[in-house]
This record gives structure tokens, C-alpha cells and sequence, in this order.
């Protein structure tokens, strides 16, 4: 159990700081968002003028990129915690760049929203500037797949199944594989040399047989 509630905490722990990188990715994207501008042509609507009509994707475009590189650097970071990495540390990570997409999200249209607020009841043929959103809830998906991706993917091309934490299970219940207790250093301990009364050698359990010649190989039979 102790295993278990060193990696929850882990992976709490992972949540919450990718929680804040998100948040500070919403930041970044928040002042970067592009704005759209509009001509009103009736009271409450309007026509975007030439051109601006493609910032809203402009502004969706940086959203992924930050969030991919959100996903990719929160993934390594996590992966670099050497004695938690395992399944309850990816979910955290997982739950953590879910959330933390929604976070970036609503922070951004905040900040966007505070930059360029709407304005209230403009004249026809006024020029008003609107803050841009994200317009597509398929863009949260990229940082948590991200996220996971990169971390399943280096865990497939580790060369060693404890995936470098030294532990044997997957939970970090087991005792440590360099455990003493483990039995592994007695299971595969070589048997020791043992000098026989007439000058031959005997190792472990097994003795030579017949003369051994000048240059011959001696045979040797199990004992039991």
C-alpha cells in the first residue's frame, strides 16, 4: 500500500503542476489570439470585414500549437520522474492535460475578453474589434493525447520492464528488484570452487570422474 499512495501522490502532484503550465499556456494564447473586426451593418449584427474572417482559425491554430507543446513538455517532465513512472502517474497526467486544456481554454478567452471587450449597442458603420475563441472543442483533445503518446511511447522503447524505477511491480508494491531478500542473488549465485584431496576441482555439487590426462578434458557427473 505504501507503494500505491507514493505514486497517487505522484500523480496528484503531476495534475496539478500541468494544471498551472496550462494555465500559463491560456496566458500565452490569450495575448497572442489574434482579433477579428467586424462593420455593423444593423444593430446587433455585422459583416467581417476582408481578410479578417480567417483570424478565428489563426487564433484555433496557435491554441493547438501551444497546447502540443504544453502536452510534449508536461509528458517528458513526468517521464523524468524516475521512481514514479507507471500506470497511476499517467493517469495523472492524463487527467491533468484534460483539464488543464479546459483551464487554457477559459483563461484565454478571459484574457481576450479583458483586451477587447464587447462593445455595447455600436452605431451602423461603426468598426467594432472582437476577441476570438476557440470554436472547436476538438482542440482540447490534443495536449492529453499528446501527453499520453509521448509517454507510451518511450516506455514501449525502454530496454527494461521496471522502466528504470527499480521496482517489480506495477504499482511500486514490490520490493525493489535489488532487494536482498529477493532471493535473486541466491537463485543465480555461481557455485563455488571447491579443491578436492587429490588436486582436482570441484564445483558445486559436481566431481570429476576418471584420470585427466595431459591435455585432456575431465568429465564430470552430477551428484546427488
Amino acid at each position: 500500500m505504501a507503494g500505491i499512495r507514493r505514486e497517487v501522490r505522484a500523480a496528484v502532484i503531476i495534475g496539478v503542476v500541468v494544471l498551472l503550465l496550462s494555465v500559463l499556456g491560456g496566458l500565452v494564447w490569450g495575448w497572442l489570439a489574434p482579433t477579428e473586426q467586424l462593420l455593423v451593418t444593423e444593430p446587433g449584427r455585422g459583416s467581417a470585414l476582408t481578410g479578417e474572417s480567417v483570424h478565428q482559425f489563426d487564433a484555433l491554430a496557435i491554441f493547438v500549437c501551444i497546447g502540443a507543446v504544453t502536452g510534449v513538455v508536461s509528458a517528458v517532465g513526468a517521464w523524468r520522474w524516475r521512481a514514479v513512472r507507471g500506470p497511476i502517474p499517467q493517469l495523472g497526467l492524463l487527467i491533468g492535460s484534460l483539464a488543464g486544456a479546459f483551464a487554457m481554454s477559459w483563461v484565454g478567452e478571459q484574457i481576450t475578453q479583458w483586451q477587447h471587450p464587447r462593445p455595447h449597442d455600436p452605431h451602423i458603420g461603426q468598426i467594432v474589434v472582437l476577441p476570438t475563441e476557440v470554436g472547436s472543442w476538438l482542440a482540447l483533445i490534443v495536449q492529453p493525447l499528446l501527453a499520453s503518446l509521448v509517454v507510451l511511447f518511450v516506455a514501449a522503447l525502454y530496454p527494461s520492464d521496471d522502466l528504470g524505477t527499480e521496482f517489480s511491480g506495477p504499482f511500486g508494491e514490490s520490493r525493489p528488484v535489488g532487494d536482498r531478500t529477493f532471493s535473486e542473488a541466491t537463485a543465480y549465485r555461481p557455485y563455488p570452487a571447491e579443491h578436492t584431496g587429490n588436486g582436482a576441482v570441484q564445483y558445486g555439487g559436481h566431481e570429476p570422474t576418471g584420470d585427466a590426462g595431459p591435455g585432456s578434458i575431465p568429465h564430470s557427473r552430477p551428484t546427488y
